[in-house]
């Protein structure tokens, strides 16, 4: 009876977040997506002129993004949101499953009652209520990451690196997860993904020549259309930057803090290469931290990390940096004037996904240990 209220109490408590969220964004990605769909295919425009009316926003994913988009053409907005909402919510469920299945059946809780409250914990986390209610693509790319490392690359199936490469044909971003088969030496898994993008790529390329060519030759350059880089909820190294009154040397500075960045992650990955789950979550970090804008839905990617960290002896920093990113905290620095302490509390993504970059455990070496982990993706 007691798990029970809990469940029902954790249960009122996220809808009821991700409600109020949801009067913040309304959806408005997804009526980006929509807008600029319908524009396309239905309208004969190029998508990438589309703006949403009265915003400087429009599509910005290359366009096998936009032929995979291609039936919200002819669905409803509401239908649009809807579908987008119950595959966040699905996704994030399997996301849970997959990672943190080990750490409930350890502590015998991989009952319906623990899983449920993984899963609630899991839609409650800030960076998946502005996946829901900005009607975003974050989780889904996330498990199509997820599964083609657990199930294709831990594994060495002869696919593994399908999934890495059609994600980076849908949005660029998980192109880090190639840097991560190349550390690691995965050479038929990076040739594949890479097969697997440039194909999605070309496929759209000789459907949509004029979009491509606009996509490549200019859509992508335009950082105008993603927003402003020093916005609070832009929480990568970028952003942080940004944000500071350093003028001229920003750039300067962000070359070498990405730099230092990767260096810091290849050497963690290069003496792991054993441990994919460790390989999945130190990548998704670093997407977060290295990519020019990571706005805080982007930031699902730590999730695996966070999992990681309960999973392995370092609850404190799981538990302590899903708090303060759940709690909105962040955002109580977005309009001036702001409280003290801004340098730390509006980047608070930020200095917690450097501290996963370097204190997320790893397994170090192929050991009886490591096969446990096959539990995970059983």
């Amino acid at each position: 009876m007691k798990r029970n209220s809990i469940i029902v109490g954790l249960a009122l408590l996220t809808v009821g977040a991700i409600v109020l969220t949801g009067l913040r964004n309304g959806y408005f990605d997804s009526k980006v997506y929509h807008g600029a769909i319908q524009y396309w295919f239905r309208d004969g425009g190029m998508v990438y002129d589309f703006l949403r009316p009265g915003t400087p926003y429009g599509f910005t994913y290359p366009p096998f993004a936009g032929l995979v988009m291609a039936p919200m053409a002819y669905l409803p907005i509401l239908l649009v949101a809807v579908v987008a909402t119950l595959a966040t919510i699905a996704t994030t469920a399997l996301l849970v499953w997959w990672l943190a299945r080990d750490f409930l059946e350890r502590r015998g809780w991989a009952d319906w009652r623990g899983i449920t409250v993984a899963v609630l914990l899991g839609l409650l986390f800030e960076p998946v209520r502005e996946t829901i209610t900005f009607g975003q693509v974050n989780t889904l790319l996330l498990a199509l990451v997820t599964a083609d490392m657990l199930f294709g690359v831990a594994r060495g199936r002869a696919w593994a690196g399908v999934g890495i490469g059609l994600a980076v044909a849908i949005k660029l971003t998980p192109g880090v997860f190639l840097l991560y088969l190349l550390v690691t030496r995965r050479w038929r898994a990076l040739a594949t993904a890479i097969g697997s993008a440039a194909g999605a790529t070309l496929l759209a390329g000789a459907l949509f020549p004029d979009q491509s060519r606009e996509f490549w030759t200019s859509a992508l350059w335009d950082t105008n259309r993603v927003g402003l880089l020093h916005y609070l909820s832009n929480q990568s190294e970028r952003g942080l930057l940004a944000r500071l009154p350093l003028d001229t040397v920003e750039s300067t500075i962000w070359a070498v803090a990405v730099l230092a960045t990767l260096a810091a992650w290849g050497w963690r990955v290069y003496h792991a290469p054993d441990d994919i789950v460790g390989g999945l979550a130190l990548t998704g970090v670093l997407g977060c931290l290295i990519s020019p804008v990571t706005w805080i839905h982007h930031c699902v990617w730590l999730i695996p990390a966070l999992i990681r960290c309960l999973d392995l002896g370092r609850p404190y920093l799981g538990i302590s940096a899903y708090i303060l990113m759940t709690s909105h905290l962040t955002w109580w620095w977005e309009k001036r004037p702001r409280p003290p302490l801004e340098l730390l509390g509006g980047n608070i993504y930020v200095w917690f996904s450097l501290a996963l970059l370097f204190w997320t455990p790893l397994r170090t070496r192929r050991s009886p240990a490591v096969h446990e982990t096959d539990k995970i993706i059983a």
